[in-house]
């Protein structure tokens, strides 16, 4: 007997003894879960699922897949260069039964993947007690603005870069033009990805405006 599954988005036709490689499940080696998205078994179809059937599996191990390579070129002013690379977090499993029917009551763990799975309930927290209402106070004066940290240079030097962008940077640990200057091609695209910049040090070329502006301090 032969069935049709569904997991992580994708349909795969199985028998006992198959193994697969699916998108990451909530499960560890060894763990017994059950497929509970079918879409067929055998000559019977599902509208669109085979009511109370299942698919039963042992989780193998939990793998990466094949490195796919993203390669993104820009043809602008300042144009850029970036390779990335990508393994899918992929989970290993032995298809053991298929059950035409009692899914419901087989006693087996559904498979849940990595992204779905619930969290923890946290337990809540009692409301405090609203104190007594107060007369009006005065309004403290307004705080001065936060000192730029000792040793930090004007990143609002660099093209593009505004008082939201230099917080940005400074909450990342970079506050000087040196720091800028000896990035890589790694770090450019860490930055990149980690504050959003979607391609912005590269375009604006801030390497090389950071290295003039550290060797004029020099």
């Amino acid at each position: 007997m032969f069935a049709v599954l569904k997991t992580g988005g994708k349909q795969y036709r199985v028998t006992p003894g198959d193994i697969l490689r699916v998108e990451k499940l909530a499960a560890e080696a060894g763990d017994k879960i059950q497929f509970n998205e079918i879409l067929m078994v055998g000559t019977k179809i599902g509208a669109p699922l085979v009511e109370d059937a299942g698919v039963l599996a042992e989780v193998i191990d939990q793998i990466k897949g094949e490195k796919v390579i993203h390669f993104v070129k820009r043809r602008r002013k300042h144009s850029s260069k970036r390779t990335k690379g990508h393994r899918q977090q992929l989970t290993l499993v032995k298809i053991t039964e298929i059950l035409e029917k009692g899914a419901a009551k087989s006693g087996v763990k559904p498979a849940i993947g990595a992204g779905s799975a619930p969290a923890e309930a946290k337990p809540a927290k009692k409301a405090a007690a609203k104190p007594a209402a107060k007369p009006a106070a005065k309004k403290p004066a307004a705080k001065p603005a936060a000192k730029k940290a000792a040793g930090a240079d004007d990143l609002k030097r660099l093209s593009g870069v505004g008082p939201a962008l230099e917080k940005k940077l400074h909450e990342a640990g970079v506050t000087t033009f040196a720091q800028i200057a000896a990035w890589t091609p790694e770090d450019v695209a860490e930055m990149d990805e980690k504050l959003s910049f979607k391609g912005r040090i590269e375009r604006e070329g801030w390497i090389e405006q950071a290295k003039k502006l550290a060797a004029e301090k020099e």
